[in-house]
């Protein structure tokens, strides 16, 4: 994982406690550090929420977490829900983002 993103997260932690996040990953380029560009890398998160009675509707806490992470991390912010990748027919493509995955938050 890049420094970049690793130095953030105690703040990112508690925005997936805010947005009712179960888990968190980063891939990509951040999350394999070698090839990241400070300057013009964007983040890439594979994002799970929680699925509590109460909780508030997807959408509003997806596009919530991408602007705050945004916000936090001074560069554009890539979010996949775990559920569309997992029932994604480019096997290929989930293959490569679940090898690199790296755990950030659950």
């Amino acid at each position: 994982m890049h420094p970049t993103i690793a130095q953030k997260a105690p703040e990112i932690a508690a925005l997936c406690r805010r947005y009712g996040v179960r888990r968190l990953d980063l891939f990509g380029s951040a999350a394999r550090g070698s090839d990241f560009d400070p300057e013009r890398s964007d983040a890439d998160f594979l994002v799970e929420l929680e699925d509590s009675e109460g909780a508030s509707p997807r959408l509003p806490r997806i596009l919530g977490l991408e602007r705050d992470l945004e916000l936090l991390l001074q560069r554009p912010v890539d979010l996949i829900e775990r559920h569309a990748l997992d029932n994604s027919r480019n096997y290929i493509r989930r293959r490569s983002i679940l090898r690199g995955a790296e755990l950030i938050y659950g």
